[in-house]
Order: C-alpha cells, then sequence, then structure tokens
C-alpha cells in the first residue's frame, strides 16, 4: 500500500504509456479497413454488381393494348348526370320527384281549340215603301271567340245600310239586287277586306284556347284563355300566348316556357 502511494505516479504515467503504444499499434489496421471500407463502396457505386436479366413479363401490358384497340364510351350526362346531378324536390304527399319533372316544363297541353270570328248575313230588310226615307237594311251579325271578356264573345247582331260604320266593320258596298244582294263587301276594323252572302259567311281563327294537366298535383285546366293564370305549386303563371301547337307561360319576374301540344294523358 506504501508502495502504490510513493509510485501512483509513476504507475498511472505506465498505464497512459501502454494505452499509447497500444492506439500506435491499432491505428494502421484501423486505417487500413476504413480505406478497404471506402475502396469497397467506391466499387460497387462504379462497377456495380448486375443479375442477368430474365424474359420480361408483359402479359400484362399486351392486354392493356388490346383494350385500348376498343375505345370504351362514357356518358357523364343524361341519363347517368355524373357531371350535373339531377335535382329532386318533395311532393306534397311526402315523396319526392326530379325538379325537372315539376314546375311549368311539368305542364302539358293536352289540347288547344281555334277560337273563331265569325260574321253572317242574317237578314235583309227591305226598304218601306210607303216611306220614302226609308233603305234597305241588313242584318249582319258578329262572334268574336276570341274577345278577352266573356260578354263580347256572344253573337252580336247589327243593323245597318249600305256606307255605315260601326266598332267592328264597314258596310262598303252591296252588289246585286239591295233586297236579295248576291255579295256584301265589309271592311273590318283591322283594315281586311271580305266578303260576304247569305250562303257565304266569313270565318276566320282569331285565337286559341287550349287545355292543360300537371301531374304532380293532378291538376287539370280547361279552355284557358290568353291572360288567364295557373297555379302551380303554389305559384301564379300567366298564360301570354296560345298558337295552334304550344302554350307559352309567364312568371312574376318575366320568365316564359313554350310549352308544346301533346297527346292527353292516359
Amino acid at each position: 500500500m506504501d508502495f502504490l502511494k510513493k509510485h501512483y505516479e509513476k504507475i498511472l504515467l505506465g498505464v497512459v504509456l501502454v494505452g499509447l503504444a497500444v492506439a500506435f499499434v491499432y491505428m494502421p489496421v484501423k486505417i487500413g479497413a476504413e480505406k478497404q471500407q471506402l475502396a469497397d463502396l467506391e466499387g460497387n457505386l462504379l462497377r456495380p454488381k448486375t443479375k442477368t436479366l430474365t424474359n420480361l413479363d408483359l402479359s400484362f401490358a399486351d392486354a392493356t393494348l388490346k383494350r385500348m384497340a376498343t375505345p370504351m364510351t362514357v356518358d357523364l350526362g343524361l341519363p347517368n348526370h355524373l357531371v350535373s346531378p339531377k335535382a329532386w324536390q318533395q311532393t306534397r304527399d311526402g315523396g319526392v320527384t326530379p325538379l325537372d319533372k315539376t314546375g311549368p316544363t311539368a305542364v302539358l297541353v293536352t289540347n288547344i281549340t281555334p277560337l273563331y270570328l265569325s260574321i253572317t248575313l242574317d237578314e235583309v230588310r227591305p226598304a218601306d215603301p210607303a216611306d220614302a226615307g226609308s233603305t234597305t237594311r241588313y242584318a249582319i251579325s258578329v262572334e268574336k271567340q276570341a274577345a278577352p271578356k266573356r260578354e263580347q264573345q256572344k253573337k252580336r247582331p247589327y243593323f245597318c245600310k249600305a256606307g255605315e260604320k260601326n266598332d267592328n266593320f264597314q258596310l262598303k258596298e252591296v252588289q246585286g239586287a239591295p233586297d236579295n244582294p248576291t255579295n256584301i263587301v265589309l271592311v273590318l276594323s283591322d283594315g281586311e277586306s271580305i266578303n260576304i252572302s247569305k250562303d257565304k259567311p266569313f270565318k276566320r281563327v282569331d285565337g286559341y284556347m287550349a287545355s292543360m294537366y300537371y301531374e304532380p298535383q293532378k291538376k287539370k285546366w280547361t279552355d284557358q284563355r290568353i291572360g288567364q293564370a295557373l297555379n302551380i305549386n303554389g305559384e301564379e303563371y300567366k298564360i301570354v300566348a296560345i298558337s295552334k301547337d304550344e302554350v307559352v307561360l309567364s312568371a312574376p319576374n318575366q320568365r316564359k316556357w313554350s310549352i308544346k301540344s301533346t297527346a292527353p294523358p292516359s
């Protein structure tokens, strides 16, 4: 114990010197190993070991090319509605119906009836021989089925003589014997000149009325005329035009829909 106390510095120095000697001997070995490892890495990068290629399996690529030879048609519109999904609306009974099957576009025009302007020569009243101032008068009736008011649609007689004018026509000329004319020429209020006689009345189409059906509400409208309104799903749509094959509806925002005539619903 006394020996260690007296010589511990020498012993410690000897241990350090032995460690340095071992490190000095081991260092070349370590450096050589590191150099070999770096050389191996360089060789693997510059001259990598490769496996011999085998025959490639091209069956998947061949099958893909065969499928591509026949182009595939993809319908993204109707009736799939992939790009533009179909909107649906709830009905009053709790069900649902496509939105394009409701509203004005779902109204069916089941019938269109022509409305006529009819003018007839009903009677000839000869002049009274006892009255020197009397002249032959003609009973001419006018029926305007397309008039906007009901009282205007009724057949209305006019008693007039040659040259007289009223709110519907002017009796321009009487051809043949005054008490038995072969033809009477009238000029209508719109400027058209027409011919009538007892066996040849005048008749032309002056407008139309339509009957319609709305499936979502099971509604029917019969003999509707221009200006009348239809209540569709709580909204008012006015009839603004009727032709021989279509009806035009207008919403309060002035948007319009043209509906072609169809056969009555089954």
